[in-house]
């Protein structure tokens, strides 16, 4: 639930990451509105809050996939209703990322090529965003990952495309922001 863009923000831009940008306390908004090594270093902190307590329960308890799946969507929902912002959050996209690592690897940079492609294609993070993450599940399935992973990862995408919801309306009136804003 730690809301490092927030707390980044504030210390590295004096910035309410909440009232500027989309509002958004996630790694795109904070590069937006503090700048892109503050965005990467929320990048890095939100894939690790993923990462480390589903790799550490997979480490140590190895056959307990239940265990490892509720830590993991348990990480995501923290991250996406922060307890310390309100219960809103980031749209969940790099801990998902996280999670991924920490259990398919392999998967993760699949989702991973399928993120940036889509922006370099659209020039849209959002977009890039629910793509991989509907990717995801599909990747797990393909390469034979257990069904219950595969069934949480169709909770993530779920989870990712539903707090994109106003994303998504920006995308289908024209008025998304681009993330380098063309001419």
């Amino acid at each position: 639930s730690l809301p490092f863009g927030k707390w980044i923000a504030l210390l590295a831009g004096r910035v309410e990451i909440t009232r500027r940008g989309s509002g958004n306390i996630g790694a795109t908004n904070v590069a937006r509105e503090v700048g892109l090594p503050w965005g990467v270093v929320t990048l890095v902190l939100d894939v690790a809050k993923g990462f480390l307590p589903v790799f550490i329960v997979s480490r140590y308890y190895p056959d307990w996939r239940a265990g490892a799946v509720l830590v993991s969507l348990c990480a995501l929902a923290g991250h996406q209703f922060s307890m310390f912002v309100g219960f809103k959050g980031g749209k969940g996209v790099a801990t998902a990322l996280g999670v991924c690592l920490a259990v398919a690897p392999l998967q993760a940079v699949m989702a991973l090529f399928v993120f940036i492609t889509a922006v370099v294609v659209s020039d849209f993070v959002s977009l890039g965003s629910m793509v991989s993450a509907c990717s995801l599940p599909v990747f797990f399935m393909v390469t034979g990952m257990p069904a219950l992973w595969v069934v949480a990862a169709v909770l993530m995408a779920g989870l990712i495309c539903f707090r994109h919801k106003d994303n998504i309306r920006r995308l289908m009136k024209g008025e998304e922001q681009r993330w380098k804003k063309r001419k």
